[in-house]
């Protein structure tokens, strides 16, 4: 993981409840990246903001990872972010699926790949958290 990754472990997301993640995009970041899981070899999802990141410019990639095994990968072109300003999202934990709510525009769903009873792990990287917030 990254030298400035931010942890958060042992709290309880359950379904039907969501985490509010605040923060601040340093200027000319080429990504950022949020996990939540059960711990860093299993994630419920990765979301990987890419200003311009392994050739994928202005892409959100979304992902889930078993047992240290990223799964495969989908991208969306829904870009709301801007480096050097605040951002919050919202990650809405579901029985099947994670919403993502954004800056702006519709939401994101992922599903959930695997079965996962409570999220109790969040890493975030190449942001710079201002507030965590479990509703």
């Amino acid at each position: 993981m990254a030298d400035n990754t931010f942890y958060l472990y042992n709290f309880s997301l359950k379904p039907g409840h969501c985490v509010e993640v605040e923060g601040f995009i340093p200027k000319d970041t080429i990504r950022f990246f949020i996990n939540l899981g059960t711990d860093e070899k299993n994630l419920a999802i990765h979301i990987d903001a890419r200003f311009n990141y392994l050739g994928y410019k202005r892409t959100i990639a979304l992902n889930s990872m078993k047992d240290g095994v990223f799964e495969k990968e989908l991208r969306e072109t829904v870009f709301p972010f801007q480096d050097g300003s605040d951002t919050m999202i919202c990650f809405q934990f579901e029985q099947d699926k994670i919403i993502i709510i954004l800056p702006a525009g519709k939401p994101l769903s992922f599903p959930l790949r695997f079965p996962i009873e409570e999220i109790s792990y969040l890493a975030i990287a190449y942001l710079q958290p201002k507030s965590i917030t479990l509703k």
